[in-house]
């Protein structure tokens, strides 16, 4: 996953990829600190789908962009269009699932 710089990075990210996510989050979020390895290790299933993480207190205005009202936030974008929206309380497996679908029908 790697630290996305501002908006722009972020809006290429799911422009340039057929399939990308963003976590956003802050750096003083307990859980998003701790949900976020095990997103990392989740995204290792996939490893044709690029993530980027957005600090919301470096890019404020990506909460606003992505109408990201609480964080932990993590956004799915296939062909550049919002597949999976999850927040606050994830389930990895859960998003798994969620994810697995258009990922087998982007790359199989």
């Amino acid at each position: 996953m790697i630290s996305l710089k501002n908006l722009e990075e972020a809006e290429r990210l799911i422009s340039e990829n057929p399939m990308a996510l963003l976590y956003l989050s802050r750096p003083d979020c307990g859980v998003c600190t701790a949900i976020r390895p095990k997103v990392e290790g989740l995204l290792k299933e996939y490893p044709r789908i690029r993530a980027g993480y957005v600090d919301l207190d470096q890019i404020p205005e990506a909460a606003g962009r992505f109408s990201v009202y609480t964080i932990p936030a993590i956004l799915v974008y296939a062909e550049g269009k919002e597949t999976v929206r999850e927040a606050r309380y994830i389930s990895l497996d859960d998003l798994e699932t969620r994810i697995a679908r258009p990922y087998r029908f982007l790359f199989s």
